[in-house]
């Protein structure tokens, strides 16, 4: 989408990073923000259900927030994520804790440029694609990459992070 900047597409072209940037008509009465993504892009773009992830800020045990990017189709175990960020336990975060510390909205959260970096992990199911989808900062936007610049970008761990 030309003209497009949001924090998450600007920090991708500051790090020179290939990417791509997928629009779609947001509908305000959506149940679920990642469910609309994949009807509306996943034909459109080639890509299944499972390479388009959803970001979910959670807040630690130890206080602290943190970030789990999965894909949409799947249940994030709070257990796992916690683990991989090496807390004893998550819980979902408040949504306007979240949206306060990341600089975005629900449905728009992006991985990338949050006002402060946090403790990220990305389920490990991400590493089998070349490409991904997530969030590009603003409902009805989301950026295409390579999950390893992700997760190099966002300095997050990577595991399995899904419930089974």
């Amino acid at each position: 989408m030309a003209g497009a900047s949001t924090p998450a597409i600007r920090t991708l072209a500051k790090a020179g990073v290939a990417h791509r940037v997928h629009a779609y008509k947001h509908d305000p009465r959506a149940d679920s923000y990642g469910i609309e993504a994949v009807d509306a892009l996943a034909a459109e773009v080639g890509v299944t259900a499972a390479q388009i992830f959803k970001t979910l800020v959670i807040e630690l045990s130890t206080g602290a927030l943190a970030v789990a990017v999965l894909p949409v189709p799947n249940t994030l175990s709070l257990k796992a994520a916690a683990a991989a960020l090496g807390a004893p336990k998550a819980a979902m975060a408040d949504k306007a804790k979240a949206e306060r510390i990341t600089g975005y909205v629900l449905g728009g959260i992006s991985p990338l440029g949050q006002r402060k970096l946090l403790p990220t992990v990305v389920d490990a199911s991400a590493l089998a694609w070349d490409r991904m989808l997530c969030s590009a900062g603003r409902r009805g936007l989301e950026i295409e990459l390579a999950p390893t610049d992700l997760v190099r970008l966002t300095d997050a761990v990577t595991a399995p992070v899904t419930s089974v």
